[in-house]
């Protein structure tokens, strides 16, 4: 048998395969429906299902080939050494998927080693808050020796809004009073970050 290069397919052929090769119609409505990886990634089974062409099991197929690309883009270990903002990208980098704004912290013992990540708390479409008490209590109970603040935008666009600086600039403030520094902000985008310690902005 002689099988296709899979890296070469179009979107359309693969998901094509996906769901049942003869399903031209199903494939074509999901694509103008759901555009972009970005979008795809966002489908639910109900939603898979109501599409005529694809059932049950196709849509269980589907899904479980989304939730392993997700997998697949998050490469770190549990334990991984963050060494720049590339490397926090790669570690959060599931919360590209995410639809609302999502507040996480990574916490690192003394050689900058992951051990623990954690979301404080949860947003809607553009914004998303949290308090120094909420982002330090774990990290106190942890005897965490620094953390590195991540949150994502749905809206792929990695710009810091005001409110993102000002909550920054109090949560640092506040890890220099408890002796927890926090060594960057990360904005996690779907085609990109943002380092706030890059940017001169921490």
């Amino acid at each position: 048998m002689e099988y296709p290069t899979f890296h070469t397919l179009p979107l359309k052929e693969l998901l094509a395969l996906i769901i049942r090769e003869n399903s031209d119609d199903a494939t074509q409505y999901i694509l103008q429906q759901y555009p972009s990886l970005h979008e795809l990634a966002q489908i639910t089974p109900e939603e898979l299902t109501a599409i005529r062409g694809v059932g049950p099991a196709r849509a269980k197929v589907l899904m479980a080939s989304v939730e392993l690309a997700k997998r697949l883009s998050t490469p770190l270990p549990e334990r991984a050494a963050i060494k720049s903002p590339h490397d926090v990208y790669s570690y959060l980098a599931d919360m590209r998927f995410l639809d609302r704004e999502h507040f996480n912290a990574l916490h690192l013992n003394t050689k900058n080693h992951v051990t623990a990540a954690e979301t404080i708390s949860i947003g809607t479409l553009n914004s998303s808050t949290v308090h120094p008490r909420e982002l330090f209590k774990n990290a106190i109970k942890k005897s965490s020796a620094a953390l590195i603040i991540a949150h994502n935008h749905p809206s792929s666009d990695c710009t810091p809004s005001s409110e993102d600086i000002d909550i920054t600039k109090r949560l640092v403030e506040a890890g220099n009073i408890i002796g927890i520094e926090i060594l960057d902000h990360v904005i996690v985008g779907f085609n990109g970050f943002l380092s706030f310690k890059e940017k001169g902005l921490l």
